[in-house]
């Protein structure tokens, strides 16, 4: 969680960090040793998969409330507010109170994503965007360009509506198998088709000839799936638990988890759940960058096995992923942003 990553590190550098959320994500800041506090207008909220479950998010207007008295409660010398929270974002713009803005996917979806959002937020009262006035700055938990090689990482910069590639949240090594592996990853909501593609994932598997390994997340159990003896199933693994012995990560195209993959340099075969959300973008982006394949969902398990055996065998593909991960990982993520935020409070 970018969150999460960005937090610590700011904490480590002695500064006290407070995180305010939805009650149901209490135990995960906890375990990481974060201050946290809930909305006290949204106790049991969930966020449900689809674009109505983001609807209710992303215009809450009571979170807004509750942000403004939270900083009248605990001034802060900076606030950093997550890209979907647009009631939050709208609040502190009309108040004058500077803010960083944390986007955790693809800039460039952002930036079209919120466009389309224009009018229903327009019907509501609320100003839609991404670059404010007040945004000092927009880092973004992501890098440039998938599609070709970097150059060193911009200078950091915290001026009003400077956007900030951060890179990667995860702590990263180059991935060394010591045998082919598969990690198969799909999403931690429950979206309409989750169970169907699992599954067909899964008889994708059967035969493999390599290590499979399947992490299944909270929202989808065992017991409702036909799981082949020779994969392994966990409910779930870090990231820098797996990838490093990864061979190629199968996964819907969620950007934390493919980014996670490629900083390692594992390449990645998504098959995207959401077709409104930013799976389908990931998917061309790593495909466009050669660094993987993107299929549909209901590709049949024979076109999902033929795939993974060819990216497994493909060193065109795994050099370029290598390449590409040496890249993310010289962003060095966490640190970054903790370096841009500290800029934005002398500003």
């Amino acid at each position: 969680m970018p969150t999460i990553a960005i937090a610590r590190a700011l904490q480590r550098r002695g500064h006290d960090v407070l995180v305010l959320g939805h009650d149901s994500q209490a135990e995960a800041y906890h375990t990481a040793g974060l201050a946290f506090t809930a909305y006290a207008s949204r106790p049991g909220f969930v966020l449900t998969a689809g674009p109505r479950g983001l609807l209710r998010l992303v215009f809450d207007d009571r979170i807004a409330d509750d942000t403004v008295s939270l900083l009248v409660e605990h001034p802060a010398d900076v606030v950093v507010v997550d890209c979907l929270l647009v009631g939050v974002l709208d609040t502190l713009d009309r108040m004058g109170r500077r803010y960083a803005v944390l986007e955790h996917t693809l800039h460039g979806f952002l930036v079209n994503g919120m466009r389309a959002l224009g009018a229903i937020g327009w019907v509501r009262g609320v100003r839609v965007g991404t670059a404010r006035s007040h945004a000092t700055p927009i880092v973004v938990a992501s890098v440039p360009d998938l599609a070709a090689p970097f150059s060193p990482p911009a200078p950091l910069s915290a001026h009003p509506g400077a956007v900030v590639y951060a890179g990667a949240m995860t702590a990263a090594v180059a991935a060394r198998p010591t045998e082919p592996t598969v990690v198969m990853s799909l999403s931690t909501f429950r979206f309409p088709d989750l169970v169907a593609t699992w599954q067909r994932v899964l008889d994708a598997a059967d035969a493999l000839d390599a290590r499979v390994v399947a992490t299944l997340g909270p929202a989808v159990s065992v017991a409702e799936l036909r799981v082949p003896r020779s994969v392994e199933v966990r409910e779930w693994m870090p990231h820098h638990e797996l990838f490093p012995s990864a061979s190629v990560l199968v996964g819907h195209g969620g950007h934390g988890t493919t980014l996670a993959a490629l900083a390692h340099g594992v390449p990645v075969l998504t098959l995207p759940l959401d077709g409104t959300s930013d799976q389908p973008r990931v998917g061309r982006a790593v495909a466009q960058a050669g660094v993987g394949r993107t299929m549909s969902r209901r590709s049949d398990p024979a076109a999902i096995r033929a795939a993974i055996v060819a990216l497994l065998a493909d060193t065109v593909v795994h050099d370029r992923a290598q390449r590409l991960g040496e890249a993310v990982r010289a962003f060095d993520g966490p640190a970054r942003a903790a370096d841009v935020l500290e800029m934005s409070a002398v500003i």
